[in-house]
């Protein structure tokens, strides 16, 4: 049996994340996160949607387009768990995989019929960066992929992490209004990686046409700087 398939990319995303610094670490994380998906020409047949509309969550199967790595790891640093321990590959969801293929689970906003891109999906809560490509799309189905009950493992341990944001008003205003509650809940998951702790360090985080400037004294964020 062939060990080789071939996988085609039918859509790519596009999102407000022009590098993967600051993207969520987990789709669903960041409700305010809008997003469109534009289908390649070759899947713009609306018979292909016929249907979707009834469902407010779909899963995106795609693919760590900046990720690729010629060789694998079977263990990788969890950023959550300080970048020091290693675990299993496939107890994480590291892009540094065998295959580097993402699974990202987003609300269906809605679907808006074009004449130049065909049928786009306006989506809620991705965790991908601009252009990624997607290579499937399913309805997610609560009654049978939602257990609130089921074992978390590691992942868990940080589930409620979050950083006060210090933005002055004067920055604040520049942020485009449309923007403003998602790139403060964004810097609220604290962008960084978690073995940088230097609180003298000013990072850089483009989202939406900004280059958004900060540091981090303890558990607060403070924005010293957007350029736009």
């Amino acid at each position: 049996m062939d060990s080789v398939y071939t996988i085609k990319t039918i859509a790519r995303i596009q999102s407000d994340f022009p590098e993967k610094f600051g993207i969520p670490r987990q789709s669903g994380l960041i409700q305010e996160l809008k997003a469109k998906i534009i289908f390649e020409p070759e899947y713009r047949n609306p018979d292909a949607l016929k249907g979707l509309e009834g469902y407010s969550h779909i899963w995106l199967i795609w693919g760590f387009s900046k990720a690729v790595r010629k060789h694998w790891s079977p263990t990788v640093r969890p950023p959550r768990l300080g970048g020091n321990q290693r675990m299993g590959v496939f107890a994480t969801r590291s892009p540094f995989r065998p295959n580097p293929l993402g699974l990202s689970l987003v609300r269906l906003d809605g679907i808006e019929p074009t004449e130049e891109s065909g049928s786009i999906l306006h989506v809620s809560g991705a965790d991908l960066m601009d252009g990624t490509p997607i290579f499937d799309i399913k309805p997610y189905l609560p009654y049978v992929e939602s257990y609130p009950d089921a074992c978390g493992g590691f992942g868990t341990a940080k589930k409620d992490y979050r950083l006060d944001v210090d933005c002055p008003s004067a920055y604040f205003e520049q942020i485009p209004p449309e923007h403003r509650d998602a790139l403060l809940a964004i810097l609220a998951q604290d962008p960084r990686p978690s073995y940088q702790q230097d609180p003298s360090r000013i990072y850089g985080m483009k989202y939406a046409m900004m280059n958004v400037k900060f540091y981090v004294e303890g558990k607060t964020l403070h924005v010293c700087g957007i350029e736009i």
